[in-house]
């Protein structure tokens, strides 16, 4: 049984759409604050919260600036908006997601990148075999990173596997990926510097040179996001819009009470069914590489 649940409010593919989250007791909850980083430190076992399954293409993302930071469609120029397919990718090749209690803060220049953070949670590739549900918390072996520089911010990839993978054993390390799915990491490059090309914009940079970094470089990485996590929550930085509101961080100014975060909910309109998707989603983009 799952330590998690969510609820619908609106309709997916609708601007109104809200995933919110619910511990195992049915108590609101938010996914940015309250969901523990780790679900085993002694492992280095991380929590992971999926927005994004494989070969979906709306882009799903922790709603950082709402209370309760529901999950919701992302709005570019008033539409909704779907990561469009370039060949030969199918929406998004992983599963893709956060680690909770995680920030980037775009207040701090990252010693590796020269770049300030993208003032999000960490995010994450899930390479499995499981296509994973929306919403749904999945615990996850990190084995490295990638560097993207997004429009001139950090914004960390994080490599994962599903602890419950049948295959999971036999991943340790971002060579372990090299060497058991020949290809994947090379196509989760291109798909990162490509992207963004449909909608005009140019190809992503990396630092390192889009080279992987492995898992010990990737642990560092996300324990450094946690204690600006940690500094944010407790109100030691200031984080602009970022909606702190939560329920289990007892030292921080931002706690809430279940009736308040029942109000939140019940304000969101009520579930109803998805909005078709529009049907240029499906097109494929060709170009030269260059």
């Amino acid at each position: 049984m799952s330590r998690y649940g969510v609820e619908e409010r609106a309709g997916p593919h609708s601007p109104e759409y809200r995933l919110f989250f619910k511990d195992a007791a049915g108590r609101y909850i938010s996914p940015f604050h309250d969901i523990p980083i780790y679900a085993d430190p002694g492992k280095n076992v991380f929590n992971m919260v999926v927005e994004v399954p494989r070969w979906t293409n709306a882009k799903m993302e922790i709603s950082t600036k709402e209370p309760l930071n529901p999950i919701k469609q992302d709005v570019k120029k008033g539409k909704l908006r779907f990561v469009a397919n370039v060949f030969p990718h199918k929406g998004y090749i992983w599963n893709y997601g956060a680690i909770p209690q995680t920030w980037e803060d775009p207040g701090h220049k990252d010693e590796n990148t020269g770049c300030c953070g993208d003032n999000d949670p960490i995010d994450v590739c899930e390479i499995g075999s499981k296509v994973c549900s929306r919403g749904e918390v999945i615990q996850v072996k990190v084995l490295g990173t990638l560097a993207l520089i997004d429009e001139g911010e950090t914004d960390w990839k994080v490599i994962a596997i599903n602890v419950e993978d049948p295959e999971a054993a036999s991943y340790n390390d971002i060579e372990d990926v090299r060497r058991m799915k020949p290809g994947y990491l090379e196509a989760t490059v291109d798909w990162f510097r490509r992207y963004k090309v449909p909608d005009g914009k140019p190809e992503n940079q990396f630092a390192f040179n889009g080279e992987f970094k492995g898992k010990d470089f990737a642990l560092d990485v996300i324990k450094g996001t946690h204690e600006h996590w940690k500094a944010l929550i407790t109100k030691k930085t200031d984080g602009g819009e970022i909606n702190c509101t939560n329920l289990t961080v007892s030292d921080s100014p931002f706690c809430c009470s279940q009736d308040c975060a029942k109000a939140t909910v019940e304000a969101a309109p009520p579930c109803k069914a998805a909005s078709p998707i529009p049907p240029e989603v499906d097109k494929w983009f060709y170009y030269q590489k260059n």
